[in-house]
């Protein structure tokens, strides 16, 4: 008996068929490329999480920057580092302002020095800093503090913290109120160690040199905070200078201007004759060299510290990091 034979009649399904394919291969498509999104999103992540430094701490950031500074004494040991721990220092710091905070760590830890996440309790801003890990020569060569949650922009300097009575104080201000930038701490006493060893504003051998210039070689303008006694000059409250530099770009005299006019009595150093102009401060001729815009600034007590001097003077020096924040 021979089978029978069953007709399928014609329904159009070949071309349903054809269109469902087609768009199964674009929902594949879709989904491919949603994956690989994913990956390199995911890829991306990892990759700024790994440059992130191991440690993290939640700290008051003014108190743990005026607490390593009350320590510092007159009587206090000091010595610079030698050759080899320059040529480490720079270059980890160089990784750490390019952003390569787990890379810094790697290359600093050979030399007591560690990168840690701070997050500060008041401002929920982020700072990355170098710091020594422990006791040592290390502890004596100053701290970093880096903004982490902006480009950096600028940078203030300390050379002379306690010896300077407060500059370190402006100092933290100025990082806490203006985004962008980098704080850089001399870690002893102006009048440690033998001679004027810790002198950092005149000594090229110091860690603090070598954290400044590597901002200068970044082309991170930078102010330099320091003290004067009353006893100096009874003329001024404040002197303002380039350091080696006798001209001052337009947002330095613009600086002159504002604390002028909120009372304070400025001696300008590119078109006066002042005392305390900086003309042999190292990092300012440093800066001259990697035509980099470095100020120079003295301050009389009154304009530091506490009171209302000390608040118009720390208002208009952050007008000028606000400036080069947006430039």
């Amino acid at each position: 008996m021979s089978p029978k034979h069953v007709h399928m009649p014609h329904t159009g399904n070949s071309d349903f068929t054809v269109t469902r394919l087609s768009h199964f291969v674009r929902v594949l498509g879709l989904i491919g490329l949603l994956l690989a999104l994913t990956a390199c999103q995911k890829s991306s992540g990892s990759s700024a999480k790994d440059s992130d430094p191991t440690a993290r701490e939640l700290v008051d950031l003014r108190g743990r920057v005026l607490s390593y500074t009350e320590q510092l004494t007159p009587d206090g040991p000091y010595a610079p580092p030698d050759e080899e721990e320059h040529a480490r220092l720079a270059r980890g710091v160089g990784r750490l302002l390019e952003g390569d905070a787990r890379e810094a760590e790697r290359l600093l830890a050979p030399i007591g020095l560690a990168v840690t996440r701070l997050t500060d309790t008041e401002s929920g801003r982020r700072y990355d800093e170098v710091a020594a890990a422990g006791p040592g020569e290390s502890a004596r060569w100053g701290r970093l503090y880096v903004n982490a949650d902006s480009r950096l922009r600028w940078n203030a300097q300390v050379p002379h913290p306690v010896s300077d009575r407060d500059t370190e104080a402006l100092g933290v201000r100025l990082l806490e109120d203006t985004p962008g930038g980098a704080l850089v701490l001399a870690g002893a006493h102006r009048r440690a160690g033998r001679g004027d060893a810790a002198d950092v504003a005149h000594r090229e051998d110091s860690a603090f040199h070598t954290i400044v210039v590597e901002l200068q070689k970044r082309d991170v303008p930078g102010v330099q905070l320091h003290g004067f006694a009353e006893s100096t000059t009874d003329r001024y409250d404040a002197v303002l200078s380039t350091g080696a530099a006798q001209s001052a770009p337009e947002e330095v005299s613009a600086l002159a201007d504002r604390m002028e006019s909120d009372g304070l009595r400025v001696c300008r150093g590119w078109s006066a004759r002042c005392p305390l102009e900086g003309t042999t401060n190292v990092q300012g001729r440093a800066a001259q060299r990697q035509h980099t815009t470095f100020v120079h600034l003295e301050l009389d007590p009154g304009a530091r510290g506490d009171g209302r001097d000390a608040d118009e003077t720390a208002a208009a020096v952050a007008g000028l990091l606000t400036t080069w924040a947006d430039d």
